[in-house]
């Protein structure tokens, strides 16, 4: 599939500029011009390459592991049980071992798969209904003027769900949503997924209850669960602050200046027009209820009982049915909708497969133990205010090879822990540098196959989000040092 859409070829005029198509086609060549388009999926597939390459000189070793003791189908590496693997048991990649792990990987990301194509569907249907439009562009007509409100709300629901109880792949279907409802309000894509994807990395980056990592972090690192989420949460309010200006001051001049849009040269033409009929009936109505009960009862679910993405599968399934009973619409139609909306999720879903497949080639490799071993061997002996702040990098870098909170947190933390003790670091200190270095590079790390999914949602280039999100990963880091310097000198003292 393409992922990068052509640009500059818009048949009617582009919904976030207003302007007709030969200023479209202008602004793709300065765009061109001045910027370097990567496709996501040969981004990926790149890493891949060099994953499979990197097992041929990185030498092989592996950690012990024991399951975990509140979920023992879960297991954590013993600290300092590295040992490089013996000669006998050493693997060597055959040559097109990538093309086979790719299978893997897809296979290994199906539940994110299913939730994509499903969800997708049951999207369509919504749309289909009219509910959606109708809901976006009376919220337009009543913000059209006020872009922070809008902000501001994404900012706080999208991170809050994140910080509780851990959400991201959830976010993945309204991307295209909030991307309209951004268009309409004369902004761009860039700004729709600003609004979702940097809160999404904040409130996990600063987590206070999220079950798949701090809680497994701070449970590894023997420190009470939940304790100093009052903090974190005052922490997450000054990065979403800082956020905050970075998104509006862009968004601003982009309603300004349609040109300054780092994604001007995409076509918005297709796909996220608005319908024609978006009045609010009382059918619409109860369709956007029964819509806004199913994300309750899942968030409900998700924090009283564990649920997860079976689970959010079935609620948005029952959604799709009720919307289709209350819209009266056939079942053939019903049918062929559901389809079109699952067809359109193709190349995210792939995309997913694709970036899983970089921790299989690691772990088939086996190399990735030996990749965090390596590095986490360079903070020995340093300062607790470095060792500290090295913690966070580490984390950071380790994000890059394995992009699943939890995976990380088993495997780094019981290495960092017992590091902790012999730097000074405080144990509450290690757990905050994991959570800052797992959650704020989800919001560009490339092996993160939400992110690169929803990219290809928005219709984001790669290299066009780095450009918006790369000067603000840079405050964001600057901060959490700072936080981690006051976290190992006055951490009880603010709560931690």
């Amino acid at each position: 599939p393409t992922i990068v859409p052509e640009s500059g070829n818009a048949e009617g005029p582009n919904p976030v500029h207003s302007v007709n198509n030969k200023t479209c086609r202008h602004r793709g060549r300065h765009m061109k011009a001045r910027g370097i388009t990567i496709d996501a999926l040969v981004l990926i597939f790149s890493f891949i390459i060099i994953a499979q390459l990197l097992s041929y000189v990185v030498p092989q070793g592996t950690f012990e592991r024991q399951p975990y003791p509140d979920n023992p189908a879960r297991e954590m590496v013993v600290d300092g049980t590295y040992a490089t693997v013996d000669e006998g048991a050493q693997v060597t990649l055959a040559p097109w071992h990538f093309l086979l792990a790719i299978t893997k990987g897809l296979a290994n990301a199906q539940d994110i798969i299913f939730l994509i194509f499903l969800v997708g569907g049951v999207i369509e249907l919504l749309r289909a209904s009219g509910a959606i439009d109708a809901a976006l562009h009376g919220a337009v007509e009543r913000l059209g003027h006020s872009p922070w409100i809008l902000i501001g709300g994404c900012f706080l629901l999208f991170s809050l769900g994140s910080f509780t109880i851990g959400m991201g792949e959830e976010y993945i279907p309204l991307i295209p949503i909030i991307v309209t409802m951004s268009l309409a309000m004369r902004m761009d894509a860039v700004v729709a997924m600003g609004m979702v994807w940097v809160p999404y990395g904040i409130g996990w980056g600063c987590a206070g209850i999220n079950p798949f990592g701090v809680l497994i972090a701070q449970n590894i690192a023997g420190v009470p669960l939940t304790s100093g989420a009052l903090t974190k949460l005052a922490m997450m309010a000054v990065f979403l602050a800082v956020a905050f200006h970075h998104v509006y001051r862009y968004a601003k001049k982009v309603q300004k200046d349609p040109a300054a849009s780092l994604v001007a040269d995409v076509d918005y033409s297709k796909g996220f027009e608005p319908p024609d009929d978006i009045a609010m009936t009382r059918s619409r109505a109860a369709i956007l209820g029964v819509f806004l009960l199913g994300v309750g009862v899942f968030v409900y679910g998700a924090a009283e009982h564990h649920w997860y993405i079976s689970e959010l599968n079935a609620v948005f399934l029952g959604i799709g049915l009720l919307t289709a009973l209350i819209a009266r619409m056939p079942a053939g139609e019903t049918s062929r909708l559901f389809l079109e909306g699952c067809a359109k999720m193709t190349a995210p879903a792939l995309i997913v497969g694709f970036a899983r497949t970089i921790a299989i080639v690691l772990e088939d490799g086996q190399i990735i133990d030996s990749v965090v071993y390596g590095i986490a061997g360079l903070l020995d002996g340093l300062p607790a205010d470095v060792s500290a702040v090295g913690m966070l990098f580490v984390q950071t870098i380790c994000n890059f090879f394995i992009p699943s909170g939890s995976g990380q947190a088993f495997v780094t933390m019981p290495i960092m822990s017992p590091l902790a003790t012999l730097t000074d670091v405080p144990q509450q200190t290690a757990v905050l540098a994991f959570q800052f270095g797992d959650g704020f590079t989800n919001m560009i790390n490339p092996t993160n196959a939400l992110v690169m999914g929803a990219l290809v949602l928005g219709r984001i280039p790669y290299m066009a989000w780095v450009k918006f999100v790369g000067p603000l990963l840079i405050k964001v880091f600057a901060l959490a040092i700072a936080f981690l310097v006051l976290s190992v000198h006055a951490g009880p003292a603010i709560g931690l």
